[in-house]
Parts: structure tokens; sequence; C-alpha cells
């Protein structure tokens, strides 16, 4: 299907073959979509050193380029202040105009009540938070400010997708920060939507639950298996599939809405 053929889409937090990053790219370009996604290596070898291999984004943009599209990246710490807007000028200058982001990129250190201090706080906070808070809201200035220039009644139809993590589905022991600060992208997301909704723009959020991702180990995985009723754990693809729905025409009534795509899983 073609059905995001022409458009331009931002992914953040790409940088793993096996992650959901890289499945979303594929399943938008599948769908015709040009794709312009960041990565942060440093982060990846930190936590994924199994997976993270620094030049794999070239690999990925020629791999993406097979299915007919534009694709282009850049390394990006959205932990640094005016990270999002010469993020969305570097887009424009390579591929033109982007009218779909999909909020993928996190920052998630598991710490306990014992373990957690201000500099794991302040990392959460600024990348989760700030960084995903500032990008959604300077991708939608840009798109307004581009539907004025050119004096038409006619909305761009903006999409903006974020990630969450399962909050409001039950409690993260472990996981104080990281926890804390996705569950204020699902309150940014409600309440954005509601400001965007005039502009004919939609934001809504994704929560995949557990997914093989490249980080459980065959212990993990025999643990949660029994609480997923369809028999498998959730896999990137799961979550690209709803996400590119997410991003296409046909999602257009669709705002404000956490959607939990867990397989069933509890």
């Amino acid at each position: 299907m073609t059905r995001l053929q022409g458009k331009i889409a931002i992914v953040t937090g790409a940088s793993r073959p096996g992650g959901i990053g890289a499945a979303i790219c594929r399943a938008l370009a599948n769908e015709g979509a040009s794709l312009f996604f960041t990565h942060l290596h440093a982060y990846d070898q930190e936590m994924n050193p199994q997976d993270a291999d620094k030049s794999w984004p070239d690999f990925f943009a020629a791999e993406l380029r097979q299915s007919g599209v534009q694709a282009a990246h850049m390394k990006v710490d959205l932990t640094v202040r005016n990270a999002a807007s010469e993020l969305l000028e570097e887009v424009q200058k390579t591929m033109g105009l982007p009218t779909i982001l999909v909020n993928n990129a996190a920052y998630s250190v598991e710490a306990d009540f014992r373990q957690i201090n201000e500099e794991l706080i302040d990392a959460h906070c600024a990348c989760n938070i700030r960084g995903t808070f500032m990008l959604s809201v300077e991708f939608a200035r840009l798109l307004e400010a581009e539907k004025n220039a050119r004096s038409s009644n006619r909305a761009l139809g903006g999409r903006i997708i974020n990630l969450t993590s399962g909050q409001g589905k039950g409690p993260m022991p472990g996981n104080l920060a990281y926890a804390a600060t996705k569950g204020a992208i699902s309150a940014f997301t409600e309440s954005l939507a509601a400001e965007l909704a005039p502009l004919h723009m939609t934001v809504n959020a994704v929560d995949p639950g557990p997914t093989d991702s490249g980080w459980m180990s065959e212990e993990v995985k025999k643990v949660l298996l029994p609480h997923f009723p369809m028999g498998r754990i959730g896999l990137p693809e799961d979550a690209a599939r709803l996400i590119a729905f997410l991003a296409s025409d046909e999602s257009q009534w669709i705002t404000g809405q956490i959607i939990h795509s867990r397989g069933g899983f509890f």
C-alpha cells in the first residue's frame, strides 16, 4: 500500500536494527513516506551494546531507499537545548516539509526509591519531557506557519505520534523516573491534541507493551510469556503497523488517544 505517498516523516530514536524506531521507519517507508530518522549511538552503546553499531544509520538509510523513498538521518541528542529547531531546520533543508512526527526516542535507566537522585531525574526529564514537548510544539508551529504562508484554508493534516509505556495500566516499580516522565507524555498528548484539532492536526500516543526489541533475556521472556494471551511476546513490527495507520489520512478522526496495543498483555 502507499497510504503515505509523498509524505515526509521524522522518526526519533532509530539507532538499532532491532529497535522499535527502525521498525517504524520500515513501516512508513513501505507506505510510501520518505524518512528522516535520528539516532544517538552513545546512548545505545551504553544501554544495548550488543545491538549498537555506529555505522548502522548509513546502511539503514540505504535499506529504506530500496523502498523507493528518500531517506536521511542525523545524530540528535534531545536533551540539548534547541535540538528540536535544529532538527526541523535540517529536515526542511534536506528533504522538504515534514508532516509526520513520531516521538520514539526515550531515556530510561532503572532506579528505585533507594537509587533515584537529582541527576537521574533531570536526565529523564530533559529527554522524555522537554525533548518530546519541544519537538512536538516546534513541529506544530512549523505546519501552522506553512499553512499561513500559503494563505490557504486547507489544513496540512499533520500527525504527531508519541510512544508511551503503559502508564495508567499499572505501577512500574523500580523505574520511577521513566514511568513518571512517560506519564507526562500521555497527559501532554491529550492536551496538545485539543489545541491542534482546529488545525486538523492529530496527536496520539501508542503503548506497545513489553516488546522484544533486543533487550530481553531468555529469562525475561520466560517470565513475560504467560502474560500474553495470544501466546507470543510483542514485536517492534506490531507497534509499527499501528503507527503507520495513525500517520495516514485514514486516522484523521482519531486524536487525543492513548492506544494500549499490547496483545492483551496483563
